[in-house]
């Protein structure tokens, strides 16, 4: 079962949040607001946030861009996972991905379908690791943003949340990239 091991120092994470969206400025961006607002209550440090169009291209390039900085640990996308012609975010991250969290997406379902019933099958949320930094797309309400913060990222960025969690094995991520 899991738990907090209240003995263990808690170890914040740099997240940045990313938006893709045609239509949301900053200013109406809740999904992102949600996100900066939960990782920042738990601790967290926010590394940087953006609002970007739904071009496979250039969602892509911008995780690229925070995989590559030394500074991010985690990028949080919310917005463009659903199945219309212009959600595109799933297929930037997959093509981005070294490794896929394929449970991720399991995941989220369910705790989806606990809220919104069958509609959860419409969400394709994932998760994956590229040059030692998670990526998670989530769906771009911030009822779904909530949920996925509440049920499954709080605790797997939690480096007290055991029986393990995404924290602690952090220092392996890129293990692949320093073999000679």
């Amino acid at each position: 079962m899991s738990k907090l091991d209240d003995t263990r120092t808690f170890i914040p994470v740099r997240i940045a949040v990313l938006t893709v969206s045609d239509t949301r400025a900053m200013e109406e961006d809740r999904s992102g607001d949600v996100l900066v607002g939960r990782l920042e209550t738990a601790g967290h440090i926010l590394a940087d946030r953006k609002i970007i169009r739904d071009e496979r291209g250039e969602i892509a390039d911008q995780l690229r861009a925070w995989c590559h900085d030394d500074v991010i640990d985690v990028v949080i996308s919310t917005g463009g996972t659903g199945l219309t012609g212009r959600d595109v975010t799933v297929e930037a991250h997959r093509d981005v991905y070294e490794k896929e969290i394929d449970a991720f997406g399991t995941v989220f379902t369910h705790v989806s379908m606990k809220k919104i019933g069958t509609s959860a099958v419409q969400s394709r949320a994932t998760g994956g690791v590229a040059l030692g930094t998670y990526l998670f797309a989530l769906p771009g309400s911030p009822g779904a943003c909530k949920d996925a913060w509440d049920e499954i990222l709080a605790f797997q960025l939690d480096y007290r949340h055991l029986p393990c969690n995404f924290v602690e094995i952090m220092p392996r991520l890129d293990e692949h990239l320093r073999r000679k």
